[in-house]
């Protein structure tokens, strides 16, 4: 007597399931036919996340072979850095003979470059004079060898080139590697 009674239980808590389960498809199906056809879309609030553009790693290695086989071409023996939008690292490259000092210097001109979003040797004008300058910020360097990556209206990227004998040769190894990517970038 007791296992039909167990089964009745079984067959009663079935038959439940099965109720409420119905019930929650049918209103599942309600709702989606009373449903406007397209997404919903939310109130429009202030969003807490952004969406930035940057500089592939593929690209960056494109504009650091760009920029070595341009050096070559001018035999000058340089590094190239690039950094992203935050001014760090992203890729160096320290050329067959280029001196101690030019990794430091192609850093800094392409964090230089990217945060202003300008050409170093634009810049250079800015950080003269004898009291406080934009010169005396941390990790920057006036010299001519920084070129900004930009896109959409904004840089992205920074490259710089150290170890030529002047700032102008420097800056157009540079540019020879923004060239490799510039119609690529949006």
């Amino acid at each position: 007597m007791k296992s039909i009674k167990n089964v009745k239980t079984l067959v009663g808590m079935t038959a439940g399931v099965a109720l409420v389960g119905g019930a929650v498809a049918m209103s599942a199906a309600t709702a989606s036919a009373a449903a406007p056809s397209g997404p919903a879309k939310a109130p429009s609030a202030p969003s807490a996340v952004s969406q930035t553009r940057v500089l592939t790693a593929d690209a960056a290695m494109k504009v650091a072979d760009a920029a070595q086989k341009e050096a070559a071409k001018q035999h000058q023996r340089v590094a190239i850095a690039i950094v992203d939008r935050s001014g760090d690292l992203k890729l160096v490259v320290k050329g067959d003979g280029a001196g101690p000092q030019t990794v430091e210097s192609a850093k800094r001109k392409a964090y230089t470059a990217v945060a202003w979003g300008q050409p170093t040797s634009k810049l250079a004008a800015n950080a003269g004079g004898n009291g406080p300058s934009v010169r005396d910020i941390p990790n920057t360097l006036f010299l001519a060898g920084g070129v900004p990556v930009a896109s959409g209206g904004a840089p992205i990227a920074g490259i710089g080139v150290g170890g030529a004998p002047q700032g102008s040769i420097d800056e157009s190894i540079a540019q020879a590697g923004l060239n490799a990517i510039a119609n690529q970038l949006g």
